[in-house]
């Protein structure tokens, strides 16, 4: 039978990575989609209505959780490798 080996990265924190990541990549769609739009041409007026207002909101809300993503990230990382390190002592 073969040794189990150990776990690098668990569950929680993948889950949190791929979230950071589809947050942050979301955002900066948004944001491109609007750079893009507005060289293109279109009003502001345009912009302030529709799917374009969620367009616009999206990376002033999505950015600043991705930053609190990746702190709670590092906690439950930091967590867990001082259990680890706390156990590999005992």
């Amino acid at each position: 039978m073969s040794t189990p080996s150990p776990v690098t990265a668990h569950r929680a924190e993948r889950v949190l990575a791929y979230m950071i990541a589809a947050i942050v990549a979301l955002s900066l769609i948004c944001f491109i989609a609007i750079i893009v739009a507005t060289a293109a041409g279109m009003q502001q007026t345009l912009l302030s209505g529709g799917i374009w207002s969620i367009i616009a909101v999206l990376p002033m809300i999505g950015l600043p959780f991705a930053f609190v993503l990746i702190i709670v990230l590092l906690l439950v990382s930091l967590t867990r490798r001082s259990r680890a390190a706390k156990d590999a002592r005992s």
